[in-house]
């Protein structure tokens, strides 16, 4: 199992991902940093106002002659103005800026993420659970929104826009700038990592308990036959209940801990902001310093926290972002079981060979140093009960996996040295369940050569002997498949595989069990559309059942992953 990285390594490789877009964001951070200065001297110079408006009428004249409170009012009530629209134009281009490069790394991140996962599949992927995948895909990816349009940039304009402040603080009295610096970094590093380590947890479970909710949700929609058949729907509802429950109950906790930290923040920030109050008006009884480096140096302090205290808000949702981070992470670095070839010599397809081929999943030993020659043009038929390495064969044939020892070719080329692409365009595979998407009949057959025109999709049909069946529906090739095929039969759903088979047009067809669930009419009528379409194709056809075997040319025996 993956070692849980740490927040700060996860931001890193996030970060990572924004390369393409650096421009956008150093101008997104530029305009924070000038955006949130307009905000914190607009709050200077109206405290400036306020200031030379007391000494006017108390007679202090000597403090209308220190340094900005010297400023005539008028210059003054001009930068006010100023300060104040160019606060709210620099704000809603930073924002512009934050929100592009977020909504564009997205797009970006999905694109990666399906990549990654058509890499992944199917070895990676098979018996992983749909329903924590589809919420990676989802709202984990969707969760990132937040870290890279309201934690990359905030975080740069926090460190840069504290730094002019503590410049700006410490041109009055060195230790005041020792002190703005203790505030800034507290509140702006030292409490998001505290509260970061105090949740990350609870962050991860919220987000991997959403992922088993989804997957329980999803079982209970694709299995609701079964409840209702054996009276388990109140049971079903009891369970589901519960991890609401537990759900809501760590969102609870969450949400306890954000607010414990807003008071905490608060706090520090009050207690900061009467230090250096109360380290001016020590310094000015010094004779250190002047009353505008008291009233400037305070003000600025009390005014300044907002880029830090967003950095310090941030770790309230961060928990959860950085752990859909991981997640989403988990998935672009994970190796897969097969890698992709590029860049070969395209062959034709002329046979193929298993020499000595042993295969095994996890501990599990499933091909014991299997032998077979699969001659061009024949049907070669394998027989053998369930569970004897039959399925697994077909699977090595179309490089789902490798084989752990011996050697597979096809065309008198190792598998391993032959392209992805070439690889799939000489194949045809019908496995044991056709799955069918909702979408049209057409669409469905269409998937075994995007693009093929409607008289190329019936005429593959036809072969299926899946076309008459077709024409009978009231929208023919229109017709809506259904939820996961529901709405048609066993046979009918595998003339359909079989009819996408036809249309992708390979030479080498595999076929796993293509009669299995069906019926004796039904298996007549798909091995005979078999026999009549096959043609000069390489047919392998594995089945647990001796009627099947009738369609082949040869036969092969399988037991327990060895020729018998």
């Amino acid at each position: 199992m993956r070692k849980r990285r740490s927040g700060i390594k996860i931001m890193a490789s996030l970060i990572g991902l924004i390369r393409p877009l650096i421009g956008r964001m150093a101008a997104a951070i530029t305009l924070g940093v000038l955006g949130y200065l307009c905000a914190i001297f607009l709050t200077i110079l109206a405290s400036a106002t306020i200031a030379k408006g007391w000494a006017a009428q108390a007679g202090q004249t000597q403090v209308l002659e220190e340094g900005l409170l010297a400023v005539p009012i008028k210059t003054i009530f001009v930068l006010l103005v100023v300060l104040a629209v160019l606060r709210g134009i620099l704000h809603y281009a930073e924002q512009y800026c934050n929100h592009y490069i977020a909504f564009k790394l997205l797009a970006m991140i999905r694109h990666k993420v399906f990549a990654a996962l058509r890499k992944l599949c199917p070895a990676k992927l098979e018996g992983r659970d749909k329903g924590n995948l589809i919420s990676i895909i989802t709202t984990d990816i969707e969760l990132l929104e937040v870290f890279y349009a309201h934690t990359v940039s905030p975080i740069a304009i926090g460190f840069l826009t504290s730094l002019i402040m503590v410049l700006f603080i410490g041109h009055y009295h060195v230790y005041a700038g020792i002190l703005a610096f203790a505030g800034y970094a507290v509140v702006g590093v030292a409490l998001p990592l505290w509260n970061g380590r105090r949740g990350g947890d609870k962050g991860m479970e919220f987000r991997s308990r959403f992922g088993e909710l989804n997957s329980f949700v999803l079982d209970s929609l694709r299995g609701l036959y079964e409840t209702i058949q054996y009276g388990q729907g109140e049971h079903r509802k009891k369970e589901m209940n519960e991890r609401f429950e537990k759900l809501g109950n760590l969102q609870k906790d969450l949400s306890k801990m954000e607010a414990f930290t807003r008071g905490i923040t608060n706090f520090v920030i009050l207690m900061f902001s009467f230090l250096m109050l109360f380290l001016m008006l020590y310094l000015k009884a010094k004779g250190q310093v002047g009353f505008e480096a008291v009233l400037l140096s305070t003000v600025s302090m009390m005014g300044s926290f907002g880029p830090v205290v967003a950095l310090s808000n941030l770790s309230n949702n961060l928990n959860q972002t950085l752990a859909s981070g991981e997640r989403v992470l988990s998935i672009l670095e994970e190796t897969p079981a097969v890698e992709e070839v590029k860049g070969k010599e395209e062959v034709a397809f002329e046979g193929a060979r298993c020499e000595h081929v042993t295969f095994a999943y996890e501990d599990e030993t499933i091909l014991k140093d299997y032998s077979i020659e699969l001659l061009k043009g024949k049907i070669i038929g394998i027989h053998g009960a369930s569970g004897s390495g039959k399925s697994t064969l077909l699977k090595l044939l179309m490089r789902f996996w490798d084989a752990d020892k011996g050697t597979i070719s096809i065309s008198g080329k190792q598998i391993k040295e032959l392209n992805t692409s070439n690889l799939r365009k000489m194949e045809s595979y019908v496995t044991q369940e056709t799955y069918l998407f909702h979408d049209s009949l057409a669409n469905n057959i269409a998937i075994g050569k995007p693009g093929a025109s409607r008289e190329e999709i019936v005429e593959a049909a036809k072969k299926a002997s899946i076309h008459d069946f077709i024409m009978t529906l009231p929208q023919g090739y229109d017709t809506k498949a259904g939820e996961l095929g529901d709405t048609l039969s066993g046979g009918e759903r595998q003339r359909i595989g079989i009819a996408r088979a036809f249309l992708h047009d390979a030479p080498f067809l595999l076929l796993d069990e293509p009669t299995s669930n069906l019926d004796s009419l039904n298996e007549g009528m798909i091995l005979k559309a078999l026999k009549d379409s096959c043609g000069k194709k390489t047919v392998v056809l594995v089945s647990h059942r001796k009627s099947t075997m009738n369609l082949a040319d040869v036969i092969f025996p399988m037991d327990n992953g060895r020729m018998s």
